[in-house]
């Protein structure tokens, strides 16, 4: 693969070549790209756009690793899944897209890892490549093609965990206000919550699997140790995460139910207050409409004080209205 860069293929995003002391360098557009499979004692980098990218002659030519390994990763299946063959390991893995990236949030990292060599690439605008390619610059030594991997998924797992803790955040929130008594519109904003909990305990659930299945595939003990305790390393953390967001996802339902009971219990609250103010103007509104009929032989007709008497048996028939209600005991809901 030792060809001009104007002749690689299209949708290359960079290539970045490590020394033997792990330290990388972005390879200029005018540079000879290395051979993959014999680069001596550094490694190589090469990132796509796998929508602008033609990694056909690359793959036919088996310079991304097994043919079969590297059709299967780059293809436009975006299940998470890892895959060891003939010293390869291959894999696609949940990524976080950068912010403000629509229409989603989530997005896939395929890549093919070798002894000397990584190949990457990305149908969305993936975060992970690019952080590890900033600290790479910065100077930080990646002396691996599998501590390059584990350096990416890392930052999917702490971008993972900054946002659960927001959402951890969020719920303890209105938590207090619900415990204070001060149920405002939290029952609108748990739902994107939970839903965003659900999301991540989904995303945080395949990643593991696909790490916990490399650390167990019978092929990876071919491998370099590295590559398994990696591998054991992030599934481990992976696991720690997926536990927490699973009790934020558990909280949030809880609390969902509590503010909806709340909710509920302020409702009755008013209808009780509804209910006996509408039960004491009943009786003083028979009265006023009987009283008020255009008919002869009416009671108090004539009586200048018919207008006190009519009032006072409006107000003694509410007070007994009253009466009855407390007689049969019904009281108002407790919070």
């Amino acid at each position: 693969m030792a060809v001009p860069r104007d002749s690689t293929p299209p949708g290359l995003l960079w290539a970045m070549s490590f020394d033997q002391k792990g330290c990388g360098r972005l390879l200029a557009p005018d540079e000879v790209l290395p051979d993959l499979d014999a680069f001596g004692v550094g490694f190589l980098w090469l990132h796509f756009d796998l929508k602008a990218a033609d990694l056909g002659p690359l793959v036919a030519a088996g310079h991304v690793g097994p043919r079969a390994l590297a059709e299967a990763v780059f293809r436009p299946d975006e299940h998470q899944r890892v895959t060891v063959a003939g010293g390869y390991v291959g894999g696609v893995v949940a990524d976080l897209a950068r912010p403000g990236a629509k229409p989603d949030a989530s997005g896939r990292l395929h890549f093919v890892m070798g002894p000397r060599s990584l190949v990457s690439g990305r149908r969305g605008p993936a975060e992970s490549p690019d952080a590890a390619r900033a600290t790479a610059e910065k100077g930080q030594q990646i002396p691996s093609p599998v501590l390059l991997l584990e350096t990416m998924v890392g930052f999917v797992v702490a971008s993972m965990a900054a946002t659960g803790q927001r959402l951890s955040d969020e719920v303890d929130g209105i938590e207090d206000r619900v415990l204070d008594g001060r149920v405002r519109d939290d029952r609108r904003r748990l739902g994107p919550i939970r839903r965003g909990a659900v999301r991540l305990h989904r995303q945080l659930l395949g990643l593991a699997a696909v790490f916990h299945r490399l650390e167990e595939n019978d092929a990876a003990q071919h491998l370099q140790g590295p590559a398994v305790a990696v591998a054991a390393r992030l599934a481990q953390r992976l696991d720690a995460l997926d536990r927490d967001v699973t009790a934020l996802a558990e909280r949030a339902r809880l609390l969902q139910e509590e503010v909806a009971a709340r909710v509920a219990e302020e409702s009755n609250r008013q209808l009780y207050v509804l209910s006996i103010l509408s039960a004491l103007f009943l009786p003083p509104t028979f009265l006023t409409g009987l009283f008020g009929m255009n008919v002869k032989g009416l009671p108090f007709a004539e009586d200048p004080r018919g207008f006190l008497f009519v009032l006072g048996l409006s107000l003694v028939s509410a007070a007994a209205t009253y009466g009855i209600i407390r007689a049969l005991g019904i009281r108002p809901p407790r919070g």
